[in-house]
């Protein structure tokens, strides 16, 4: 049975027409013959240095009007294999994060109550947390496979508890993550002190480093990812800053010593199989990159996403 939404033929209507939607996917706000969702989170009040990632669902779909159908890494047609959309965005509440996240939970909670994987496109880092409630309102504690530069676990910046730095303290704090099977990878770069960088292993979570990972190299680190996770229920969340800024510019906190976009794919190839309910990418800034390659990058990180729900299907 062909599924229900299709992206359009870029045979016949070419690739820069038509109005920007992710892959060229019909733009659709119901859930009915449904299996995956493109929804963008345009907030970027938790920022705490360079702001700009409201823009990058915007600029990550203008990216994607490149993608083809089939996936020849993974050998699947995706469209073919499952019924995707473009939801559109999520309303957000500009320079207000609480009530921001707020309307952020209580929006994507439909869509895990119909049993579609969202791919959610950021949006700061902040988001992962509104999100993160939604998906476990519906599925319970979530393994978290977190690809970053940072931990994310920070206590809070200025007297306050959220920022795009402390979303994965809340979510362990409130029982949205099942720790025992989460895992952070590429954690790199300059932090405040020596506590701050054994964060990860303190919550209860594996920690693979950037110089890490470099040292084992990327299938074994797959295979150490598979393990922590493998047969629970799993959100996966990928930080652009993870890649090295060589490769991705595009965004608020840059580190040194990170990986290529080859890499950075074949990781997220490497979680073919898990039972992954909701896919997360944040921090693009499309205005720190003229040349437009960050977005490229994540836009073809989700349709990576895309062809690992399509295997499942």
């Amino acid at each position: 049975m062909t599924p229900k939404y299709q992206p359009a033929d870029s045979m016949k209507s070419p690739r820069f027409a038509g109005v920007r939607t992710f892959a060229r996917l019909p733009h659709v706000t119901t859930l009915e013959s449904v299996d995956l969702a493109i929804i963008g989170v345009p907030f970027d009040t938790g920022g705490t240095y360079r702001v700009g990632a409201r823009f990058g669902p915007e600029s990550i779909r203008s990216a994607s009007a490149l993608l083809r159908p089939y996936n020849p890494a993974l050998e699947v047609d995706v469209f073919d294999s499952i019924s995707c959309i473009d939801f559109g965005d999520l309303d957000v509440v500009p320079g207000y994060l609480p009530e921001a996240h707020a309307q952020i939970t209580e929006a994507a909670q439909p869509l895990f109550a119909a049993d579609v994987v969202p791919i959610f496109l950021g949006g700061d880092h902040s988001v992962s947390l509104p999100l993160l409630r939604a998906a476990a309102a519906q599925h319970g504690p979530l393994a978290l496979v977190h690809f970053d530069s940072h931990s994310d676990l920070w206590h809070g910046y200025y007297g306050g508890k959220d920022t795009h730095g402390t979303p994965f303290r809340r979510a362990v704090e409130e029982g949205l993550v099942d720790v025992d099977h989460s895992i952070q990878v590429g954690l790199r770069g300059s932090v405040y002190d020596a506590a701050d960088a054994r964060m990860t292993t303190e919550v209860g979570m594996e920690l693979i480093t950037g110089p890490e990972l470099h040292a084992v190299g990327m299938a074994a680190a797959t295979e150490r990812i598979r393990a922590r996770v493998e047969g629970a229920a799993t959100y996966v969340t990928f930080d652009i800053d993870f890649v090295d800024p060589a490769f991705a510019p595009g965004t608020g906190t840059p580190e040194v010593g990170g990986f290529t976009g080859y890499e950075s794919l074949q990781l997220v190839r490497g979680l073919r199989g898990l039972d992954i309910r909701s896919f997360d990418l944040v921090e693009v800034m499309p205005m720190y990159d003229p040349t437009g390659v960050t977005s490229l990058l994540a836009a073809n990180l989700a349709h990576e996403f895309m062809a690992l729900t399509a295997l499942r299907s």
